[in-house]
């Protein structure tokens, strides 16, 4: 899957045909008319509650779509950002590289595609974390 362009309805529409669900019990568990779920496979986005009773429809976290674009492509922070008292949000110590994104960027150095310097540049993965990957890969 290439997480750089999202479209959330094509990701629905597949893994509905794949798990073979009907039409029927996806408008009774979304409370929703054909027409309805029709638009959504047509939607390059949708509100986060309708994707969130999807996901549980279809068993599979549609948001993890949209945290793998976040680890891969989002420009890294700053270093030494001062961190004030009024940040409400959480804040995470580091990334969580899921098995997917593992495999994506191992397969693009074992393709030739990248290489591991290039890798490291382009999505600020420590050195020691994708040798660790590769090493892992390699047993």
């Amino acid at each position: 899957m290439l997480y750089k362009v999202i479209h959330i309805g094509q990701s629905i529409k597949e893994l509905v045909d794949q798990k073979e669900i009907t039409i029927e019990r996806i408008c009774n568990f979304l409370n929703k008319d054909e027409e309805f779920v029709n638009n959504v496979y047509e939607s390059k986005s949708i509100d986060t509650d309708i994707l969130l009773r999807w996901s549980k429809l279809l068993e599979y976290d549609f948001f993890r779509l949209y945290s793998s674009h976040l680890i891969l492509y989002a420009p890294p922070s700053a270093v030494n950002k001062p961190q004030t008292k009024s940040d409400k949000a959480p804040q995470f110590r580091k990334n969580i590289y899921t098995q997917e994104i593992k495999d994506f960027i191992l397969k693009k150095i074992t393709s030739g595609e990248m290489t591991q310097a290039d890798v490291i540049k382009e999505y600020s993965i420590p050195k020691s974390t994708l040798h660790r990957w590769l090493q892992k890969t390699q047993q």
